[in-house]
């Protein structure tokens, strides 16, 4: 398995896997139950209008957007979007600075490895 904190995204089947490696001593069926449960609950709770928090990791609501009209670019012929709800996260402050000192490193890295050398004269 490559380092656990080395993956450019992840899918729920694989985030069961590494959730079941790590808790020994629960079966990959109670990992995959409990996963599948919580975020089907917070799905039902976000469709109610409900807010979720979860401590250290952020906050899931939802943003109302008005109806409004705009212009399909393809063919710049005016399109009537209906008003709606969408989800919404906000990072914890905890989780930001995490990603934050994580991705600067490896942003940084990769930035260094595309940008050409400079000549020196």
């Amino acid at each position: 398995m490559a380092n656990d904190r080395q993956f450019d995204s992840i899918t729920c089947s694989q985030l069961i896997k590494r959730l079941a490696a790590r808790q020994q001593r629960l079966s990959y069926k109670d990992v995959k139950m409990a996963v599948r449960e919580s975020l089907e609950y917070m799905s039902e709770a976000l469709s109610h209008g409900d807010r979720i928090e979860v401590r250290g990791f952020g906050s899931f609501s939802l943003r109302y957007r008005q109806p409004r009209i705009t212009r399909n670019p393809k063919t710049r012929q005016a399109v009537s979007v209906s008003a709606r709800s969408l989800p919404y996260f906000k990072p914890s402050s905890l989780l930001a600075a995490g990603v934050n000192n994580s991705a600067g490193d490896a942003h940084g890295d990769a930035e260094a490895r595309q940008t050409p050398a400079k000549e020196v004269s």
